[in-house]
This record gives C-alpha cells, sequence and structure tokens, in this order.
C-alpha cells in the first residue's frame, strides 16, 4: 500500500517542479519558449492538487511549499549558466517522475489511493519529457537511458577522484611518518595530484577517442550501405518515417527525394537510425576539463601543509577535504535528483572512511618498514 510520506514526496518533487519551470520561463528570451514553460509550470501546479487531496483523504496535511536544497541549487546554476543548462536538468527530472509513478502504479493495488492518480500522471510526465525533449534537440525517452559526460558533470566527478584518492594518500603518509615530516606529505601529495590528474585526463581523452572512432565506423559503414544497397536503404528510412506517424506514401516520397544526395541520405539515416548528432565530444576537451578539475580537488587536501605546520596543517587539511566531500556531494545531487544533504552526508562519510582506512593503512605499512 502506497505511504502518506509517498504522497507528500510527489507533491514536493510537482511543486519543485513548478518553480524550476518559472524559473527557466523567466531566463528564457524566446517568447514561444517562454511560454512553453510557464504552461508547463501551470500543469504541474494541477499535479500538486492532486497529491495535496491525496495527503488529505489520508489524513495528512499540507502546508506551505518550501522550496528544496537541490532545487535552489538547480536555480542558482540555471540564473549562472542560463536556459541550456537548466533545461537537460528538468528533462532529467521528468524522466525519473515517469518512471517513479509508473513503478508506483504497479506496486499500488487497483483501486487504492494513488493507483489511478500516478497511472495519469506518469502519461502527463511522459508528455512533458517528449515536449521538453524537443527544445532540447533530444530524442529518446530519458526514463530509459542515462546519459554521461557534459562538462559540469565531469568538473563533478573529476575534482570528486582528485579529493578523495588525494585524501586518502595524505591519511597515509601522516598515519606512517611523523607529523613534523610535512615535506614528505607535499612531496607524496603533488606526486599523487599530478598522477591522477594525468589518470584522468588521460581516461577522458581515451573515453572521447574512442566514442569518436566508434561513430566513425558507424558513420562509414551506412555511407558503404547507402552506395551499395540504396533501394534497402530507402526502403528503411521511410519505415522510419511512418513509425514516427508519417502517412506511408509521403514517407516514401521523401526518402526517395533524399535518396537523390547519397551525403543527405547519409545525414538522414545518421540523425533517425544511428541517433548520433549533436553527441560528439572533443578529446582533448575532455581530457583538459576532467584533468584540472581532477587536480584542484587533489590540490585540497595538501594545500594546507605548503602555509602550515604541525597541528594547525593537519587540522585545516582535514576540515577542508571533510567539508569538500560533502560540497561535492551537493553537487553530485544536480544528476543524481537525490536530496543535497542526503547526498552531501553520503559524501562525508565516504571521505571519512578514506581517511580512516588510509591513515591506519599508512600507520600499519610503517611499522612493517621500521
Amino acid at each position: 500500500m502506497t505511504s502518506l510520506e509517498t504522497f507528500k514526496h510527489h507533491w514536493q518533487d510537482e511543486a519543485d517542479a513548478a518553480y524550476l519551470y518559472r524559473i527557466l520561463a523567466s531566463l528564457e528570451p524566446d517568447p514561444s519558449r517562454r511560454s512553453v514553460y510557464e504552461r508547463l509550470a501551470e500543469v504541474e501546479d494541477k499535479h500538486t492538487v492532486i497529491w495535496a487531496q491525496l495527503i488529505r483523504d489520508n489524513g495528512g496535511a499540507v502546508g506551505e511549499h518550501r522550496i528544496t536544497g537541490r532545487t535552489r541549487l538547480l536555480t542558482f546554476l540555471g540564473r549562472r549558466f542560463g536556459p541550456t543548462f537548466l533545461l537537460p536538468m528538468l528533462l532529467a527530472e521528468e524522466g525519473r517522475e515517469v518512471k517513479g509513478y509508473l513503478d508506483m502504479h504497479r506496486e499500488t493495488p487497483k483501486g487504492a489511493a494513488g493507483s489511478a492518480e500516478s497511472l495519469q500522471l506518469a502519461k502527463e510526465s511522459k508528455e512533458h519529457a517528449h515536449e521538453i525533449a524537443g527544445l532540447a534537440g533530444r530524442e529518446g525517452e530519458p526514463w530509459h537511458q542515462a546519459e554521461s559526460g557534459g562538462f559540469l558533470r565531469n568538473v563533478v566527478y573529476g575534482f570528486n577522484d582528485g579529493l578523495t584518492a588525494n585524501f586518502g594518500l595524505v591519511a597515509g603518509i601522516l598515519g606512517a611518518t611523523a607529523s613534523s615530516q610535512h615535506h614528505m606529505i607535499i612531496v607524496a601529495g603533488v606526486s599523487g595530484l599530478i598522477a591522477d590528474a594525468l589518470s584522468m585526463g588521460s581516461s577522458g581523452y581515451l573515453a572521447a577517442k574512442s566514442e569518436q572512432e566508434v561513430y566513425a565506423h558507424e558513420i562509414a559503414m551506412e555511407r558503404d550501405e547507402i552506395a551499395l544497397m540504396p533501394e534497402i536503404e530507402r526502403d528503411e528510412l521511410a519505415l522510419i518515417y511512418e513509425a514516427k506517424g508519417m502517412p506511408a506514401d509521403l514517407a516514401r516520397a521523401r526518402a526517395a527525394e533524399l535518396m537523390k544526395d547519397p551525403e543527405r541520405m547519409l545525414a538522414e539515416k545518421v540523425q533517425q537510425e544511428l541517433k548520433i548528432g549533436g553527441h560528439e565530444q572533443s578529446p582533448m576537451r575532455e581530457a583538459w576539463v576532467t584533468g584540472t578539475a581532477t587536480a584542484i580537488g587533489a590540490l585540497i587536501p595538501v594545500a594546507p601543509f605548503f602555509f602550515a605546520s604541525g597541528t594547525t596543517a593537519i587540522v585545516l587539511s582535514f576540515t577542508l577535504s571533510m567539508a569538500s566531500h560533502f560540497l561535492v556531494g551537493a553537487g553530485r545531487s544536480v544528476f543524481t535528483g537525490r536530496s543535497v544533504f542526503r547526498s552531501g552526508l553520503d559524501m562525508f562519510v565516504v571521505g571519512l572512511g578514506v581517511a580512516f582506512v588510509g591513515y591506519y593503512v599508512g600507520e600499519w605499512i610503517g611499522k612493517l618498514a621500521a
């Protein structure tokens, strides 16, 4: 049976979505797109009414809407980076809503509170997702896929990797040596920073390079198919158009027209069949972004030892590293959909665990080597 807390959770999500759509509308310079966002905000308002009624019907109380920390973070980032940043986040949010409502409908007995409402809202959220995907120039259903890449995502995850790895290294050196030997911490910390940044940067480069090579191979193969079996490729494209709702005769005519120009035909097949257009990443850009973010994260645990010594440096390193773990966890909530506090707390615990294990492993190795 669906709980009252589930109703409250969905009420909060819908109210936050309405708020974000209005933020998006306020940032959008194009009047037609702005009107779409305003209309979507009004639909989300109607959804909050549905959940509010379910809450009251089941003995709960609906208070004044207070936006969550994650929504505040998205608002700040949207105002800082513009609508093009916020739109994909809302697309992902609609995708999560579709999945959540469908799961809720499957798990709720027929006729029970929330069963019919969850199915209705899943359908409406699906319509929203397709509408936003069109505005964002994307295809596919976001509840069936998880995209990777992106500037901000690479920054957050690169920073997180560098911070965590070097924090464990510094803790290990502290466990293995006397606290006065801070020069060893600096040497090891800087070496770890360089190694980790180069490793993450090269991984980003190779991943983007491999993706480019896969895309190039697929496109080359499609070009050969168009040259060697044009009739089959023409019919395939016509079927794709028909599947999207185009009348059969019009679909065949459009495919036949495109077939007169092999390059146009190739571009259309790449977009409609392979669906790999617009996903290209620059390997060098990926390397620089990921490597630099990793280096900055890795610098935090070792930085206090450049200008302080003794207990002061150790306390500063620990405090800055733990605070950074919480903040980077909060930053990850932008992509995961979790609350800022819970996501931040998870990373805080991870950082604490890394420090604990690193310190005692370093102490153990130091005793063995003595």
